[in-house]
């Protein structure tokens, strides 16, 4: 162990220097997170107010803006400072909170996606059957599952991190990430990859493969189906397909661009990457739900509407 010493700050290597241009930058990034964060609202108020929305399907909608208010809120404030500072040094405890909140934020969304994939499942292939299985009480047990296993794993993964010596403070990357740290590690890393190869399993790999059975046990299902049923189908689970696409997408290139050498990218096509993620999902999932699903629409509408006659 060469060289070890305690860092008291990290520096975030990837910011291009954009000079002037950095304002735009900046009050386009402002304006993105100022959207997501009423359209999340708005999805979540809608929902809390509506109690003909207080089924399964809609309660997990709700879960994923919960997580996108909780995500952006852990990312773009500092991501914003970033963009008008000249130095891009961040705190250890900053940059340690800001680990355990993304990397919660990415494991709650799949969790998530993962217990709404379970209610489509229940709906379409089991029906009749649907009251009696996707219960209140298996609600809460989903929730659970969906926030607290992800919350203890991950902060499992930020222990060992935060034990380790290290050899240097350069993050190429424009937010904190464990994997990063870890390569500036003195000494092997070897239990660190084992814990992580194990939480990504629970968090990632498995809710992964659940999702993708369950749509080959509707789609299994539809065949069979008549074209009104596959209409009605096609409308309730286009909005989770697309999720799941999207942030399964964004979140395999987080992962291979912290695995490959990124100095070979493109800087501007390397901070698209990394950042595709964390501003995708929240952006994309209050639109898709919004407009696509018409009980929500309609209750959007008609909550505008009440608005604009008020006096």
């Amino acid at each position: 162990m060469e060289n070890a010493t305690i860092m008291f700050h990290f520096n975030l290597t990837m910011y291009v220097n954009i000079g002037s241009y950095r304002y735009p930058a900046f009050v386009l990034c402002f304006l993105l997170f100022a959207f997501i964060v009423c359209a999340n609202l708005v999805i979540i108020l809608v929902i809390s107010r509506e109690k003909t929305l207080h089924e399964p399907m809609y309660i997990f909608i709700t879960f994923l803006s919960v997580n996108a208010l909780y995500g952006s809120t852990g990312f773009f404030p500092r991501f914003l400072m970033d963009l008008l500072s000249d130095s891009h040094l961040i705190s250890r405890p900053a940059c340690f909170t800001q680990v355990y909140i993304i990397y919660t934020y990415a494991s709650y969304e799949m969790t998530i996606l993962a217990i709404m994939a379970y209610d489509r499942y229940v709906a379409v292939c089991d029906p009749l059957h649907y009251h009696s299985k996707v219960t209140p009480k298996k609600v809460r047990m989903l929730a659970g599952f969906a926030w607290i296993c992800p919350a203890f794993c991950d902060a499992l993964c930020l222990g060992l991190v935060i034990r380790l010596p290290l050899c240097g403070n350069s993050i190429l990357k424009v937010y904190c990430a464990v994997w990063n740290i870890a390569k500036l590690s003195c000494v092997s890393t070897f239990i660190n990859n084992i814990a992580g190869l194990l939480v990504t399993t629970i968090t990632v790999i498995l809710p992964l493969i659940y999702v993708l059975y369950t749509y080959l046990r509707i789609m299994l299902v539809c065949r069979k189906s008549s074209s009104e049923f596959k209409s009605k189908v096609f409308q309730t689970c286009l909005p989770h397909t697309i999720s799941f696409v999207t942030y399964s997408f964004s979140g395999f290139c987080d992962i291979a661009l912290s695995r490959f050498n990124v100095e070979n990218l493109n800087p501007f096509f390397a901070v698209i990457l990394s950042l595709e993620f964390v501003m995708i999902p929240p952006l994309l999932n209050p639109l898709l739900y919004g407009l696509k699903l018409p009980e929500i629409r309609r209750h959007i509408f008609r909550t505008f509407l009440n608005l604009k006659t008020l006096p």
